[in-house]
């Protein structure tokens, strides 16, 4: 999480790619839960950092907010990201959480179908603004007057998105314009549970990707595996296990959180470690 000074930060970003994970994300928030009143960066200027210091990890917002971004902008953030990071960005990009993020800019709170509108036009927007040269467009939360793509994204037509989906109308913007789909899970107060209602939504995206005319096992899938009960970190037998049960229900990606001292995600580095030198390398 966005949460260090770049001196403390720095190395976490470096280990993630010697240690030989394939992808590196942070948090798109201007505060979170528990955390609120704590020490909290941004994800745009965290990310252009860590491009700079790594060369062949995946890098990304796990999710991007459109409570608190325009297209138009985010589009011109994201393009410089990308030609930093020479071609190695995946946008993660979700629906925008109800709590202090949807609040502190005094803006209205929008019921969960006003979210759903909101981030349909979101997604739409700038994905034609990162693929056409000139996009106008009149939306309800959203416009655009002849804003500009020049010089685009290094990856073409522009770089993958990733959508965070639990509902059908936000995974039928995932299988609209997702090169992946994310999601958490839902409920669950344990982890079989927790694991029944993951299957549940995997079948249910499958299901939506053929109602859209699109080929199911060609969008890549992604398991937050922290929004179960139990941190996929507490062990690396439990890791192990998480990845495995994945794999099983067709998800093509895992994400975890770096442990940290005090919840959330409290953890110790050198599990971090071992699943480095004896899990990563089974995969």
């Amino acid at each position: 999480m966005p949460e260090h000074r770049w001196w403390a930060a720095e190395p976490l970003w470096r280990m993630a790619e010697e240690y030989g994970f394939a992808h590196a994300w942070t948090y798109d928030h201007l505060g979170w839960r528990s955390l609120v009143d704590k020490a909290w960066y941004d994800a745009v200027p965290t990310l252009t950092a860590a491009a700079t210091v790594t060369s062949t990890i995946r890098l990304g917002t796990l999710v991007a907010s459109p409570n608190f971004r325009h297209p138009v902008h985010f589009a011109r953030e994201l393009t410089a990201l990308d030609d930093i990071a020479d071609g190695r960005i995946t946008l993660g990009i979700g629906a925008g959480g109800t709590g202090f993020d949807a609040t502190v800019l005094g803006q209205p709170e929008l019921t969960a179908a006003e979210r759903s509108d909101r981030f349909a036009e979101f997604v739409d927007l700038l994905d034609h603004v990162l693929r056409f040269d000139v996009t106008d467009y009149d939306g309800t939360y959203y416009s655009a007057v002849q804003a500009r793509r020049a010089p685009g994204c290094v990856q073409l037509p522009r770089m993958p998105f990733v959508v965070a989906a639990n509902g059908t109308r936000s995974m039928e913007l995932a299988a609209q314009y997702g090169q992946g789909w994310v999601t958490t899970g839902r409920g669950g107060d344990d982890m079989e549970s927790w694991w029944r209602a993951v299957a549940e939504l995997s079948l249910r995206f499958t299901d939506v990707c053929h109602q859209q005319g699109r080929d199911p096992q060609k969008v890549d899938r992604y398991l937050q595996v922290d929004a179960a009960p139990t941190f996929s970190l507490s062990s690396v037998e439990h890791f192990r296990d998480v990845v495995g049960r994945a794999d099983e229900l067709g998800f093509t990606d895992v994400i975890t959180h770096w442990p940290r001292p005090d919840s959330p995600y409290q953890g110790s580095e050198s599990t971090v470690e071992e699943i480095a030198s004896e899990v990563l390398p089974e995969l």
